[in-house]
């Protein structure tokens, strides 16, 4: 398949055009659900791609008394094991000679921002692809499936929902990775948290119970994209939010509100080579490109994203105002 290039024409020339860049910056989603996750990196040069995530079971509570003298049997610790497979993912573009020498703006970097927000979103709906096909479930106002769902989001479904989450003893997160570094990690006041988008949002907003962050007592620890709380959870705006076009009842579209608790999921990357801006200039090449009229910017990134406990998470299915 011949690769697509960047030529003069596909770009506008600028000297006749009046435009103020700040009003073109590009709409950047916010990025959420790599945010919540165990971060667990496979190294370099140890002959896998496969990463194992290791839990260890909840023992059962040890209620029978103790016989005096006796030393009681004891119990086996047991652990689950998770494996997944880290792939590649990535894209770019060819840019002409012309390009680079007519252009007045700056187009390998400017090439360089717009595809690390391609990166960026790429790995982001993988995950929310992964989470959004969790088996633990509440359909908006009880019902049994999603081809029967008809209401929106209520105070009801929140409060259910994390009554399942305390039932199931998931725990509050209480840090989260930091979006610029995807290592490091911010604590947070203990809270479940909701990966909401805008549609079911708005509803969200309309119920008795809301509390907007401006109305936090403590703001010092406000999440980006954070839009206010609901009972025990802490809701974040995700423009990537996961909706089912057309399959709720009489053809609604049903959209998926996914509620946290620790370690629900995780991801992981290869050591390195989490993401990648590979930049090829005219003439590195070669032969290939004899007159230097070619090159290349584009990203590569490793990733691969896993549920690592159901009962650790639930997803809320409904349809919007």
């Amino acid at each position: 398949m011949a690769v697509p290039d960047t030529y003069r024409a596909d770009i506008p020339a600028e000297v006749n055009n009046f435009y103020n860049r700040t009003l073109l910056e590009r709409l950047r989603p916010y990025l959420q659900f790599l945010r919540f996750g165990q971060v667990r990196d496979i190294p370099r040069k140890v002959g896998t791609n496969v990463i194992k995530f290791r839990r260890y079971n909840t023992l059962a509570a040890a209620t029978t008394p103790l016989t005096e003298g006796t030393t009681p049997t004891g119990i086996s610790l047991t652990v689950t094991d998770i494996t997944a497979t880290v792939a590649q993912y990535g894209d770019y573009t060819r840019l002409s000679d012309i390009v680079m020498m007519q252009s007045i703006d700056p187009v390998l970097t400017e090439a360089a921002e717009v595809f690390g927000e391609q990166a960026a979103d790429t790995l982001e709906e993988l995950a929310r692809d992964v989470l959004s096909a969790g088996t633990t479930i509440r359909y908006a106002n009880g019902v049994a499936s999603r081809g029967v769902v008809a209401a929106t989001i209520s105070l009801t479904d929140v409060q259910i929902s994390v009554r399942t989450l305390q039932v199931n003893k998931a725990k509050k997160i209480t840090r989260i990775v930091n979006p610029d570094t995807g290592y490091a990690t911010s604590p947070i006041n203990a809270a479940f948290v909701g990966l909401v988008g805008p549609d079911a949002l708005l509803n969200l907003k309309n119920l008795t119970g809301w509390v907007p962050i401006e109305k936090y007592a403590n703001k010092a620890d406000v999440m980006e994209g954070e839009a206010g709380a609901l009972d025990e959870v802490r809701f974040v705006l995700t423009q990537n939010a996961k909706k089912w076009a057309g399959e709720g009842a009489n053809g609604a579209d049903v959209y998926a509100t996914i509620i946290l608790g620790k370690d629900a999921y995780g991801y992981s990357r290869i050591s390195g080579e989490a993401i990648r801006n590979i930049v090829k200039p005219l003439g590195s090449a070669g032969a290939a490109d004899p007159l230097e009229q070619r090159a290349t910017t584009g990203w590569k990134a490793t990733f691969v994203a896993k549920i690592l406990n159901e009962l650790a998470m639930i997803r809320i299915e409904s349809t919007a105002s």
